[in-house]
């Protein structure tokens, strides 16, 4: 990248702001080319957001984030557990003195 154009991590709820955007701008006769310039992204980024978020509303992206942090938190929580019965089973292995 030469530093002309500044990357910029967009939120779920602004991408589908932006969509509906697009939307409006296609729905008045401007192409798309001319609707992604007024939003400020590239034409790739818009077809990647739409991919993922396509006819989305507000509350869905909301319960689709919720769903995430959530998933975040299950997948901590076993790789904890996993940790644990390793250690624990180390620690059985030595305690009985030899392998088994």
């Amino acid at each position: 990248m030469d530093g002309t154009m500044a990357r910029k991590r967009h939120k779920s709820e602004e991408i589908v702001a932006k969509l509906r955007q697009v939307d409006v701008l296609t729905g008045q006769v401007k192409s798309i080319a001319e609707a992604v310039k007024t939003i400020a992204v590239t034409e790739t980024t818009h077809f990647r957001w739409r991919a993922e978020y396509g006819g989305m509303k507000h509350d869905q992206v909301k319960r689709l984030k919720a769903l995430g942090l959530e998933n975040t938190r299950l997948r901590r929580a076993v790789s904890d557990l996993t940790l644990d019965k390793l250690i624990l089973t180390t620690a059985a292995r030595g305690r009985g003195g030899g392998d088994r």
